[in-house]
């Protein structure tokens, strides 16, 4: 997940809660964020106002043009002199569902190529109506985007959008489209086995071994989220801690993959070199399984990252300090909850990618 579409979900997912957050932290206007206050009121007719089409087209260029951005419409800003412009106050947006539509209907004409790909989300709306927007606009892997408005090419410096230099737009023109690899873990299934069913984890040699254990198994795959064809995609996972002598990290089913020999719970895995990966195509890495038993007395911590050749690499993470890990586990055991709770408590909780 980008840095743009990480501030993004935190938008969808905690609402106002994140804008203010932002105000205590006095968050600063960045490489992917722009806040904006709205002047769209009815009185330029049932459009956008000329400065919030002026900034719109703005931030879909020099975004766009870059690494992807949001701007959050509704914040007011202050000049901090050591750090730059800080979210200061929230100022409603009036009528934000109608000023949606507006921000909508402005999209494809605010450049040349259209950016296909910008969306809209309501943060939150009170009872009048009013409220606050968040426009998320991704690399475009159509670029340069010239402005309609004043014929400019922008890319992202710092906090403001400023005119691309000649050399960096001849090297946009001759940028040919690179895909772009989306991490996902599917078919996840939580399962408490016995020590003495068929998938044996401890011999029985071992003094008091334990009886019970949660096995936690899932595919890491990707997604050519792109229009390019992906090639030379890899997986590197290592396991830092797997939460005790009695826990294990296991990695399975990737006959397809050529697999160069690591250390012990490292994994690194490459397509052959006749392998490519179409748009929108899917392909799985690994079956993974983190095996937990009631003995945890240390961290659990694996990190991994998965990526193609001319794409950024996606990275992610599971952390779970013993503390945690034990209660989830005892948990677990117990079945207290569902199978399916259970899975996707061990992932919201657990799992960070970035």
């Amino acid at each position: 997940m980008s840095r743009a579409e990480d501030i993004f979900q935190k938008l969808v997912y905690f609402g106002e809660d994140a804008l203010d957050e932002f105000i205590r932290e006095r968050q600063t206007e960045e490489l992917f964020m722009d806040f904006k206050q709205a002047n769209s009121t009815g009185k330029h007719g049932w459009s956008l106002s000329p400065d919030d089409r002026r900034n719109l087209a703005k931030c879909i260029s020099g975004f766009g043009n870059s690494e992807g951005g949001v701007i959050v419409w509704g914040v007011e800003c202050s000049r901090d002199m050591d750090v730059g412009d800080v979210a200061k106050a929230k100022i409603k947006v009036q009528n934000v569902h109608r000023f949606m539509s507006w921000v909508e209907s402005a999209i494809s004409g605010c450049t040349i190529p259209s950016h296909n790909k910008v969306r809209n989300h309501i943060i939150s709306v009170d009872e009048n109506g009013d409220g606050y927007l968040a426009t998320y606009i991704p690399r475009s892997e159509i670029a340069p985007l010239m402005t309609t408005i004043g014929n400019n090419i922008y890319i992202r410096s710092g906090s403001n959008n400023v005119p691309a230099p000649y050399a960096v737009i001849a090297g946009m023109f001759g940028r040919r489209p690179q895909p772009n690899v989306a991490l996902s873990f599917e078919n996840k299934k939580l399962e408490v086995l016995e020590n003495d069913d068929e998938d044996i984890l401890y011999p029985r040699t071992i003094d008091t071994p334990p009886q019970k254990y949660v096995k936690i198994s899932f595919d890491v795959q990707c997604v050519n989220d792109s229009n390019a064809i992906a090639r030379e995609l890899y997986l590197t996972c290592t396991t830092e801690n797997t939460g005790g002598e009695y826990n294990r990290v296991r990695f399975g089913e990737y006959n397809m993959m050529a697999n160069f020999t690591g250390l012990e719970g490292h994994i690194n895995l490459i397509t052959k070199p006749e392998m490519r990966l179409p748009p929108r195509g899917i392909l799985k890495f690994t079956r993974m399984e983190i095996v937990l038993s009631e003995y945890i007395d240390d961290d659990l911590l694996i990190n991994g990252v998965v990526g193609a050749d001319s794409a950024m690499p996606r990275s992610f993470r599971f952390y779970g300090a013993k503390n945690n890990l034990r209660s989830f586990a005892a948990k677990a055991l117990r079945l207290e909850d569902s199978s399916d709770l259970l899975i996707n408590e061990f992932f919201s909780e657990f799992l960070k990618d970035f």
